[in-house]
């Protein structure tokens, strides 16, 4: 960070929008109701505050409607606030929407010119920065084609080499670094980190705690319009997942009857699956965990008939339908036992690695060699939350050894013993 140099300053900034409720969406139905347009007004901003330094990086989170974007918009200059004040200090560059200002019947390189002239290139330091921008976007093949055969991944990374190379003082990014490839979006970090290295202060929103923490020196979590806190990523991060587990639990189904999930089961119903309920390690029920926490299920079942050698299990699938996990007691090699009256099995998985999703459930009675008693596919729903930025289904413990620290890789070969 340069200094204690102010680059933004926004205070007690108001935002308030009209929603009309009842806009004919034809010429008659306007003009009929002209005189009786009812609308209500809604507040996104009711006075925030916050400064930001020149060079530091700060992040906005917030669940949607929160006001992240409205804020961004309002640095932009893209909209006005209602009251409070908003002082940005040099040159602002921005990536708020996706390919804004880009004529679609225009080639990318003569987009080039347009947008960079918006930021208030002159001719000649668009043509010194040409090459350049074309480079960073790995648009080569494409440059001279209209932008309207363009990809949105391409349009993505015309967008941000522009952004990125016309000297900016400060930079502002709302969710556009979602779009993309792995290997085009790590290319992005890294150029994020040089120019905030160079003294480029940054303000970006986004869902993925992730880049915030990689590139940010502090977030700001605004809810309902107002700050609720902010301080380093990792610390107000946590304290969002932790209100977001709050909210998920509120919303996801705990211990319903499993009557509604019908046509989801089948078997030849000599004992049932009654209830189906989630808990932490701690004995709370919640069906939102973090990566790495413990989860006990909890079946109840009904008996209508003894069943001989029963087997209980369970399977994990992911938002793509993906099998992440299962097992049964049969797999466990659990002993044989018979079930003949009403009862309460529970399902320990230790240490869960699950990487961020929403996960359904199958849990199933079976008796024998594989004999359906009770089958129900589907019927149950926990969600993982993370704020580490792994990809994939699963969390892996790993280390790195680096050759150049030897305390590193004595640490890390301790911990592998």
């Amino acid at each position: 960070m340069a200094g204690n140099e102010i680059a933004i300053e926004v205070k007690d900034v108001t935002k308030s929008f009209k929603v009309y409720l009842d806009k004919g969406s034809q010429l008659k139905e306007r003009l009929l109701s002209f005189k009786r347009n009812r609308y209500e007004e809604r507040r996104v901003l009711r006075g925030i505050s916050f400064k930001v330094n020149k060079g530091e990086a700060i992040g906005l989170i917030g669940r949607n409607g929160c006001g992240k974007s409205t804020t961004l918009k309002l640095l932009t200059r893209i909209m006005y606030p209602d009251s409070g004040t908003i002082k940005l200090n040099g040159r602002v560059s921005s990536l708020i929407e996706l390919g804004a200002g880009f004529h679609p019947d225009m080639s990318g390189r003569e987009n080039i010119y347009t947008n960079a002239s918006i930021f208030g290139l002159t001719k000649k330091e668009i043509d010194a920065r040409l090459n350049d921008i074309i480079e960073f976007s790995e648009l080569e093949r494409y440059i001279d084609n209209p932008v309207r055969t363009y990809s949105s991944g391409m349009y993505m990374r015309l967008a941000f080499s522009v952004a990125i190379n016309v000297d900016a003082d400060i930079l502002l990014i709302d969710e556009i670094l979602a779009v993309g490839d792995a290997n085009f979006q790590a290319k992005c970090f890294a150029k994020l980190k040089e120019i905030k290295k160079q003294g480029t202060t940054i303000v970006i929103v986004s869902h993925a705690l992730s880049q915030i923490e990689q590139i940010c020196d502090r977030s700001i979590w605004i809810y309902d319009g107002l700050i609720r806190s902010e301080g380093a990523p990792k610390d107000v991060d946590l304290e969002y997942l932790d209100f977001m587990s709050l909210e998920m639990q509120k919303t996801m189904n705990t211990g319903n009857s499993m009557g509604e999930c019908e046509t989801e089961r089948h078997g030849n119903g000599n004992a049932r699956i009654e209830k189906v309920s989630s808990f932490s390690s701690e004995g709370e029920e919640q069906t939102v965990f973090r990566t790495g926490e413990s989860i006990v299920f909890k079946i109840d079942y009904s008996v209508r008939e003894k069943v001989e050698d029963a087997v209980f299990g369970l399977g994990v699938f992911n938002s793509n339908g993906v099998s992440c996990y299962g097992t049964n007691t049969r797999i466990d090699r659990f002993g044989i036992y018979d079930i003949s009256k009403d009862g309460t099995t529970e399902i320990v998985l230790e240490n869960v690695p699950l990487l961020p999703d929403v996960y359904t459930l199958d849990f199933t009675i079976e008796c024998g060699d594989g004999i359906p008693v009770d089958y129900c596919r589907h019927i149950y729903k926990i969600e993982i939350l993370s704020s580490v930025g792994d990809v994939g289904v699963a969390r892996i413990k790993h280390s790195f050894l680096l050759d150049d620290n030897v305390d590193n890789k004595a640490k890390a070969t301790e911990r592998i013993k």
